[in-house]
């Protein structure tokens, strides 16, 4: 009996495995799709490969993390890029280094804006000592350290400007307004020390002189531009010696003119802005002369827009001087100045 009925619930199940197997259709019969490597690719039409840390979940989990060194795959989100790399069509602008912004603005400060072209003109006046950053602060407090204020009293103002010589050659100056002085300092904008100074009272200032410059008319030199001379002893004529010396220090006025960097930008322009330095120093003096006069002399302050005259000829010290800037602190390659 036992026997029998064993045999009788075997057939049962093969019965029921065999219209199951009828039942399923074609497809069912097919092996399931092997697991795939994280090396190897998903086959056309197949399901997403599987990924754990390592590989994917089985078709019906959630989608593998993208790393930021492989690209999406067609309808997928967009990596993230980096500073180096620009952003696939459709995407954001890649974010600007700290580097870029400087680029331009040195770019666009060298280049005309007009014509996009270098401007030869700006890079020369790069050249000056005077426009590095932190030189002219620098300079501005080492010669206000000089100034005496029992002797000079409070300061008024500071420019800079070129001085004019007798025999024309350029000569890079500081020029200071006090109380009672008119201050001229040869500052070394390279070795960030003052090598001179020259101290006139403003009471004995008698004379200014403005206007364009002249010159013999036989003298082969010419000057662009327009000055201001300072007189302060219009009863003394330089002499013969002096005339022909061009390291003479004993005449009794001093020129000056714009500094090459005066269009550089807003700050040097009101630094070199001769105008504005001869009204000031015309106030200057005449509070001078009303506060300590000096006996002998008239006071007040002459002022004549006239022509300035330089009594140079062949001038080729200062042609050559003038043509390379050698009255300036200016970088000159492996030669210096």
């Amino acid at each position: 009996m036992s026997e029998a009925e064993g045999k009788t619930a075997s057939s049962d199940e093969e019965l029921q495995t065999v219209s199951l197997s009828s039942s399923s259709g074609p497809g069912d019969s097919q092996p399931a799709a092997r697991p795939e490597s994280t090396e190897e690719r998903v086959e056309a039409g197949g399901a997403d490969r599987p990924e754990s840390t390592e590989e994917r979940v089985e078709a019906g989990g959630a989608a593998r993390p993208e790393s930021t060194e492989e690209p999406v795959e067609a309808g997928g989100a967009a990596r993230p890029e980096s500073t180096e790399e620009w952003v696939e069509a459709g995407g954001a602008a890649r974010p600007e280094s700290a580097e870029e912004p400087a680029a331009e603005a040195v770019l666009s400060a060298t280049h005309d804006p007009i014509s996009g072209t270098l401007a030869p003109d700006l890079f020369k006046r790069r050249k000056f000592f005077v426009l590095r950053p932190g030189t002219l602060n620098q300079g501005i407090k080492d010669v206000e350290a000089l100034v005496d204020k029992e002797v000079d009293g409070s300061i008024h103002g500071i420019w800079l400007m070129a001085e004019v010589d007798h025999w024309n050659n350029e000569k890079e100056r500081v020029v200071m307004i006090t109380d009672n002085s008119l201050l001229i300092f040869k500052y070394d904008f390279v070795m960030f020390n003052c090598d001179q100074v020259q101290r006139i009272p403003l009471n004995f200032v008698d004379r200014l002189t403005h206007g364009t410059f002249s010159f013999p008319k036989r003298s082969l030199l010419r000057r662009e531009g327009e000055g201001v001379r300072v007189f302060w002893d219009r009863l003394r004529e330089p002499s013969f010696t002096s005339r022909w010396n061009p390291f003479a220090t004993d005449y009794p006025f001093n020129t000056f003119t714009y500094h090459p960097v005066r269009n550089y930008d807003d700050m040097f322009t009101a630094l070199c802005d001769i105008d504005n330095f001869r009204v000031q120093l015309l106030d200057a003096a005449q509070k001078a002369h009303a506060i300590k006069p000096v006996p002998g002399k008239a006071n007040g302050v002459l002022v004549l827009n006239q022509p300035i005259q330089i009594e140079a000829y062949v001038g080729l010290m200062s042609f050559l001087g003038n043509q390379n800037k050698l009255g300036y602190c200016m970088a000159r390659g492996n030669i210096g100045f």
